[in-house]
């Protein structure tokens, strides 16, 4: 199976551990990402006024790459767009989704991006995880080589995801895809209320002690609840949730620590891969340190 991905701009930088691991193990379920071209920054957030139309060039360029790739012969007819960023997601489908519903919106963008193939709205976005959940989780747990059992994991979902309801991947309150892959590796999803609760985003630049107060109550809700690890899609929550334990600590002197990682590089460790291929060295909290034991213990 071969289909277009767009990485977005962190998974080149900061997430790169993020890309690693979901090429690996997407190759070791037959999957093949096939980078689009030539691509660029989706815009981070998507645009909320109406009149914002030049806001939305960006992701229709990326629908355009697509089109390309089918033109040139490097895919068969693939529509589909897969991302691995949440952030990436939801602002590359809410664009393509007011372009479908406007199409006098659509005309303006193609008259501007006039040395471009035109956009026919014709492309879907997906998510890795939607991609998982039809192949089907029982495939995912037919790859699993490593025992976590003994480890209970917390899904953070955060906005992106799963907001608004006609863009999200899941049920925006009571949301269970997470869980199932989760269940699939063999470990066991922790039930917490703060899994579907805001990170603090971008405050994290010009608020960072909001932020710090908002990770403290996830993280900590997470572990009451008898959490091991965390696993979320965002790079930005990753670095809320995950980098921010330092300033934490610093804060709340009695917090303990606890890993967060993507979801791929929980899936890249239960497949048995290298580490190179797990990216586990990337995380600001040391997964082997906490859990390393534990997981080999069976």
């Amino acid at each position: 199976m071969k289909i277009p991905y767009y990485p977005g701009c962190s998974l080149k930088s900061t997430a790169k551990h993020f890309e690693v691991s979901a090429i690996a193990v997407a190759k070791e379920l037959g999957i093949e990402f096939v980078e689009i071209p030539r691509w660029n920054c989706c815009g981070v957030v998507s645009s909320l006024t109406e009149d914002d139309i030049i806001h939305h060039v960006g992701p229709i360029r990326n629908f355009v790459r697509v089109l390309d790739m089918n033109e040139n012969g490097l895919l068969d007819n693939e529509k589909r767009l897969l991302t691995l960023c949440s952030m990436c997601f939801n602002t590359l489908k809410r664009s393509n989704l007011r372009v479908k519903e406007k199409p006098d919106d659509l005309d303006v963008i193609n008259d501007f991006m006039y040395q471009e193939k035109d956009y026919d709205g014709s492309v879907e976005v997906v998510h890795f995880l939607e991609i998982l959940q039809k192949i089907g989780f029982d495939k995912v747990k037919e790859k699993v080589k490593k025992n976590l059992e003994n480890i209970k994991v917390a899904a953070y979902y955060g906005c992106m995801l799963i907001r608004p309801k006609e863009i999200g991947i899941d049920d925006p309150e009571i949301p269970a895809i997470f869980e199932n892959l989760i269940q699939s590796l063999g470990a066991e999803p922790v039930d917490w209320r703060s899994k579907i609760r805001c990170c603090g985003s971008y405050l994290t630049l010009n608020n960072k002690d909001t932020v710090i107060d908002i990770a403290y109550d996830i993280l900590t809700d997470a572990q009451k609840n008898g959490a091991d690890l965390i696993i979320t899609s965002c790079p930005l929550c990753a670095f809320n949730l995950d980098n921010r334990q330092k300033d934490i600590k610093n804060k709340y002197p009695g917090f303990i620590e606890i890993p967060v990682l993507y979801f791929t590089q929980l899936m890249a460790l239960t497949f048995g891969l290298e580490e190179k291929q797990r990216g586990l060295d990337l995380n600001y909290i040391n997964f082997y340190n906490l859990l390393n034991k534990k997981v080999l213990s069976k």
